[in-house]
This record gives structure tokens, C-alpha cells and sequence, in this order.
């Protein structure tokens, strides 16, 4: 579903995130040599990132984390240590993302929703995804803060501030 906006179609994603800045939280949940990842349908096309989403006017941090991570993946979750942030600014999408360890803590995997974006949901696919299957993605589709860390398992590792997207 794309949208007619002043006789241009546009996805989805830049018609109720774009053009504002957007403030995101995000969850490394890691168990059994194995992180949860979710795959979004975007633009330039699947985007595998860790779960997560914006934060409600409000709206704690870390409960609106554990809310995502209910909404996304069925998972339960503890929300524990801030790990770091991303600024992202790539028009049309302006978004500041706070990363923190978050410890499983029961549930069944299962594909959730999006209930940000009516009649039109961006995920594809939810996984435990091993550091051998993330580094098998092309880099054009994994989250780019993966470029960071020479093993993916280790992104909890990284502490301060990261500028995206990298060019």
C-alpha cells in the first residue's frame, strides 16, 4: 500500500514517520546464542532490526520498550541496562534511538503488529537469528549499527553515540 500525497505516492513508513523527529527505543535481547530480530518492509526494501518503536507522549523509556517488545514479538521481557544511542537523519526519516539490554524472560516467539500504521503492517518476519545468519545478510539490510561490532552478538558491548546512517 503505498499513499497519494500532492500526486506523489509514498511509502507507508515516510507517510506516518517521516518529515519529524521521532524518538525510538530498541531492545538486544540475546539468549541461547541468539538474538531476536525483526524484519520491516521499507522503502528501499526488508530492514532486519532489534525490536522496538516509538515512544508515547508519557511514556517511560523502558516501558514503552517492553510494550514493543509485546506488541512485536510476544515476547516478555526485563528491560535492564541503557546501552547507547543512535541519531539517524535520513530525510524524510529523522528518528534518535535509545538502545538497552533487554533479558528474556518467557513467551513464544511469534510475528506481531504494528499498530502505529493502520491497514498496513512493515513486519515481515520476527527471529531468533544466530551471528552466523546475521552476518550472512547483506549489510543493506540489517540495522547499520551492526556495522560497529565485528560480531553481532557483541552490539551489546558498544557504549555512546552513534551517528547514522554511514555513508
Amino acid at each position: 500500500i503505498y499513499y497519494v500525497i500532492n500526486e506523489q505516492m509514498e511509502h507507508p513508513v515516510h507517510h506516518f514517520y517521516g518529515n519529524r523527529l521521532r524518538l525510538r527505543v530498541c531492545g538486544i535481547c540475546i539468549f541461547e546464542g541468539q538474538m531476536v530480530m525483526i524484519e520491516h518492509a521499507m522503502p528501499e526494501g526488508s530492514l532486519w532490526v532489534p525490536p522496538g518503536g516509538g515512544v508515547e507522549y508519557g511514556e517511560h523509556a523502558k516501558d514503552a520498550l517492553n510494550r514493543e517488545f509485546r506488541e512485536e514479538t510476544g515476547l516478555a521481557v526485563e528491560v535492564c541496562d541503557f546501552l547507547f544511542v543512535c541519531e539517524l537523519i535520513k530525510p524524510p526519516l529523522d528518528a534518535i534511538e535509545l538502545f538497552f539490554e533487554v533479558k528474556y524472560g518467557g513467551g513464544s516467539l511469534k510475528k506481531g503488529y504494528d499498530p502505529e500504521i493502520p491497514n498496513h503492517q512493515i513486519i515481515n518476519q520476527v527471529r531468533w537469528l544466530s551471528e552466523p545468519e546475521i552476518r550472512k545478510m547483506n549489510p543493506q539490510h540489517v540495522h547499520q549499527i551492526f556495522r560497529w561490532v565485528d560480531d553481532p552478538l557483541k552490539i551489546a558491548l558498544l557504549r555512546g553515540y552513534f551517528r547514522l546512517p554511514l555513508v
